[in-house]
């Protein structure tokens, strides 16, 4: 079905103009909610992964260039609507002129990944959406094989983190794990073999230069919130320690940028 929308207030459009991410996220309870993606680039890594759009939202004058991917979904609602009428949504003009409500899927098991991965980040407390987004699309880019959240952690499918992800979040395997678990954690981590990085401001981290060639066969990289870093007690369960050398009495760098730097020293 293909609707004209002329008001943002129209009901039907209510997914995307009218609900916040926590509401997205719970609109099917106890079932998986929805989320929403922007672009056409992100929509279409999105259905390449198997997540199934509820509707789209789309710019009149962008729907001959969506015709592939509406072909490919025929039976999902289309709404459309000018670009005057769109330009009332938060952060329209950067979607591309086309939005999806997709479906959510259900998450891998944690023992699954650790199984199934050599190269895992722990991202522990990282709230900030972009930074979120920006580590998802540097573990892809740079052979990290997994990544494991935190339930403090910003959700990856949040419509900022997609979307600064490039897609990212869909090419990566990642679920959600409780840290109330973490000695659970490290033992499942240590009975696979794998050797476990804190990257910490502490003064027995090691250089990341001299940890060339040195992070084992398998590895899992722990990273802090954006405040404080890793807490003392979750640094102390780590095998070792790393840092990033700083200049100019810099102290760290952000937790996005320092992921793709440890990222690549691990796959290099």
């Amino acid at each position: 079905m293909v609707k004209e929308v002329k008001d943002i207030t129209d009901r039907t459009v209510a997914l995307y103009s009218q609900m916040n991410e926590s509401q997205l996220k719970h609109i099917y309870e106890p079932q998986m909610g929805i989320f929403i993606a922007e672009s056409m680039n992100v929509i279409q890594r999105a259905a390449d992964a198997g997540y199934i759009p509820e509707s789209f939202f789309i710019e009149e004058k962008k729907i001959k260039k969506a015709e592939s991917l509406l072909e490919r979904f025929a039976d999902t609602d289309v709404y459309v609507a000018k670009e005057e009428v769109m330009s009332k949504i938060t952060g329209y003009h950067l979607t591309g002129g086309i939005l999806a409500a997709m479906k959510r899927m259900p998450l891998p098991d944690r023992c699954d990944i650790i199984r199934n991965s050599k190269r895992i980040a722990i991202l522990v407390d990282i709230e900030n959406p972009t930074n979120i987004g920006a580590i998802f699309r540097s573990a892809a880019a740079l052979g990290m094989d997994a990544l494991l959240l935190s339930s403090d952690s910003c959700d990856p499918l949040y419509r900022r983190a997609v979307r600064v992800s490039m897609g990212s979040v869909f090419q990566i395997p990642w679920t959600i794990i409780d840290m109330a678990d973490e000695n659970d954690l490290f033992n499942d981590l240590k009975e696979a073999g794998y050797t476990t990085f804190a990257t910490a401001l502490h003064k027995d981290a090691e250089p990341i230069d001299r940890l060339r060639g040195k992070w084992g066969d398998k590895t899992a990289i722990l990273f802090g919130s954006e405040g404080t870093g890793l807490k003392e007690p979750l640094i102390e369960k780590c095998d070792r320690k790393a840092v990033i050398p700083m200049d100019r009495n810099v102290d760290s760098l952000n937790v996005a940028a320092a992921s793709a730097v440890f990222f690549w020293e691990i796959n290099s």
